[in-house]
């Protein structure tokens, strides 16, 4: 059983398509349906439907699956393993970002590349649910998502940042003098957010409920960008994650403001499977995790002018 086999096998299985597949899989389409013939006939078994587009696995397809991923993810670190001297530590790194993690990628990333510049990184965005899912299909070397709100399961993990909440409104729009805002206050206003699917808005929608209030939002997104752009606009306003209020420091268009009461900390931070050994990849990311102070990383990053001395 060819190894190159098994990879068309799980590119297929994730994306769903033949012709994304052989394209991930740098080869022609006709070449990875012979590959995966030959792997049929090798288990004896059909893995596949299809007729002339991918349908779906069948049972026994849907049965090797987990199998499969986990050959892939030991030959991966069987080769980190050969190569693990951490002075000559080399590659890709492969991070998966939940949307509300992303302005944690400056920090982090800048930490990895300088205790590791041998590598590279490169950066996913995608919900927790899909974090978990790469992470045990070794697809990703770590993560950034939420620590205590839908925990993934068997995990390292190394704290960055303790969240609070912001709301964000075009600059003009009556929120330049104000210092704080009530979460009663918000919920009456002309919200956009993410959609329910997104764990930060499932998070959001319960700190509304334990304040015995709800929220129909006049927008919602999958991405902050789009976010932004519909505050910017004037006639919204959005509540996001303070690390955004470091990232967008300078930005002249924009306000953000504190809102009270302040809720019970949600920590975030890098996660990596827990297996024994380690691989070096998930090592290296935890000791450039390991860095920092979760209640002081955003400050330092990003107004490094406060902390000089």
């Amino acid at each position: 059983m060819q190894l190159q086999h098994l990879r068309y096998f799980v590119a297929l299985a994730r994306t769903r398509h033949f012709a994304m597949a052989a394209s991930e899989c740098g080869v022609s389409q006709p070449t990875l349906s012979a590959g995966l013939a030959t792997l049929e006939h090798e288990l004896g078994k059909r893995l596949v439907e299809r007729d002339r587009r991918f349908i779906g696995l069948t049972e026994q397809g849907m049965a090797i699956l987990p199998w499969a991923e986990a050959a892939l993810g030991a030959v991966r670190g069987l080769a980190q393993a050969a190569a693990s001297d951490a002075a000559a530590l080399s590659g890709e790194f492969r991070l998966f970002v939940i949307p509300s993690a992303q302005p944690l990628v400056g920090p982090f990333g800048d930490a990895l590349l300088r205790s590791y510049p041998g590598l590279t990184l490169a950066v996913t965005a995608g919900t927790s649910r899909e974090i978990e899912h790469a992470l045990h299909a070794n697809e990703v070397d770590a993560g950034l998502t939420y620590l205590d709100h839908e925990p993934p399961t068997n995990m390292l993990v190394a704290p960055l940042h303790n969240e609070q909440y912001r709301l964000i409104a075009r600059a003009g729009t009556g929120f330049d003098d104000r210092a704080v805002i009530t979460w009663e206050e918000a919920a009456s206003l002309p919200l956009c957010l993410l959609h329910q699917g997104m764990q930060y808005r499932r998070i959001l929608d319960a700190q509304f409920a334990r304040a015995g209030l709800s929220v129909s939002p006049k927008s919602i997104a999958d991405n902050y960008i789009s976010l932004f752009s519909l505050v910017r606009s004037g006639h919204f306003v959005s509540i996001v994650p303070d690390a955004y209020a470091g990232l967008f420091e300078g930005v002249d268009w924009c306000r953000f403001v504190p809102i009270e009461p302040e809720v019970p900390v949600r920590r975030m931070g890098l996660v990596v499977v827990g297996r024994d050994p380690l691989g070096s990849m998930a090592r290296a990311g935890l000791i450039a995790a390991q860095q920092f102070e979760p209640e002081s990383m955003i400050e330092k990053f990003y107004h490094p002018s406060n902390h000089s001395i």
